[in-house]
């Protein structure tokens, strides 16, 4: 049995971070060495000298939605909608807030400009618009530890700059710390850069409420390998390269292709005792306590190692979580 409570730490509130940095590559940058236990801290701009001819990093290329709709009521109430899915045409499921708004009531957006019926607590019908229409009148959904609304500038930097596939909930934040010169740079020291996409879900942000983490269920997932993606993966391994996951999306990607599907869903939970297929090396951001995405990291690098880093973390106030800062596992 594997406790929840193992997978808790001290982490003051003042350390999440609620805005990104005005440079992406000026994150703070702290790596771990699974071997030797080393623990190192930098600038996420010097990590080109932690990698080596022929390695291959995964990036997640799935583009953040405009998801989230502020609207009123006939009666003037305020409705905040979140579109989780699209159903079919103009037909989303979603989530609701305040949740007395009842079944039936009509929703007015953008001022009329778009108007929609809730069906039901989680269904939404619009009128008169297409899907494209219906998201340019939303906003970036900003996860639930920024305490603040979506600003101008969160349309650029909740995005990664190799941000493709439009589908996810959530960024895949280990990404954000990119830019188009660095990945020029990392490609002039002979890396190979490979896509997959893995539309991030509301799941990212479910807590775990077994006390028996083995018995939590992930909700699932849409991923794509691609066919450049296969062999490049075929490639790193001839020419003895590692394979470096950006963040727990391309990892649990990488980990449920290695299990013979390039595309379809995904439920896949990694905690202590998995052994790992593809991925030598991962880039993260810092995670919430209790978290799915903490218990991955741990699977990875280490419980123990893993709970060390994390309190030099905090020791020496990085920032955490998506605008936080990164962790290079190798």
């Amino acid at each position: 049995m594997l406790k929840l409570t193992e997978f808790d730490y001290p982490l003051p509130k003042e350390l999440i971070a609620q805005y990104p940095l005005e440079k992406r590559e000026d994150a703070r940058l702290l790596t771990v060495n699974r071997k030797t236990g080393q623990i190192t801290h930098g600038i996420f701009k010097d990590i080109l000298g932690f990698f080596k001819k022929n390695d291959l990093l995964i990036l997640n290329d799935t583009k953040v939605l405009h998801c989230r709709l502020i609207g009123k009521k006939i009666t003037g109430g305020k409705v905040e909608i979140l579109l989780t899915r699209r159903l079919n045409g103009t037909d989303f499921s979603c989530l609701v807030q305040p949740s007395r708004t009842k079944t039936g009531e009509k929703i007015i957006f953008a001022s009329g400009k778009i108007t929609g019926i809730l069906k039901s607590r989680g269904h939404i019908s619009f009128k008169q618009a297409d899907a494209d229409v219906i998201y340019s009148f939303g906003v970036v959904p900003l996860p639930p530890y920024i305490k603040r609304e979506p600003e101008d500038l969160d349309t650029l930097y909740y995005q990664t700059v190799y941000a493709k596939n439009e589908g996810a909930l959530a960024s895949p934040t280990a990404g954000l710390h990119f830019t188009p010169e660095s990945l020029k740079q990392i490609q002039g020291v002979g890396v190979n850069l490979g896509y997959v996409t893995l539309h991030v879900g509301l799941g990212t942000f479910r807590p775990v409420k077994c006390e028996n983490i083995i018995e939590h269920k992930m909700e699932p997932e849409y991923f794509l390998v691609p066919d450049a993606t296969v062999a490049a993966l075929e490639k790193v391994r001839a020419d003895k390269g590692r394979v470096i996951a950006v963040g727990t999306t391309a990892l649990r990607t990488l980990e449920t292709y290695a299990t013979g599907r390039k595309e379809g869903n995904t439920d896949l939970f990694i905690y202590p005792g998995y052994k790992f297929k593809l991925a030598d090396c991962l880039l993260t951001n810092f995670h919430l306590p209790m978290t799915t995405l903490f218990m991955l990291v741990c699977a990875f690098g280490g419980e123990k190692l893993m709970k060390q880093a994390y309190q030099e973390a905090v020791d020496k106030k990085y920032r955490f979580y998506s605008y936080g800062d990164a962790m290079l596992i190798i």
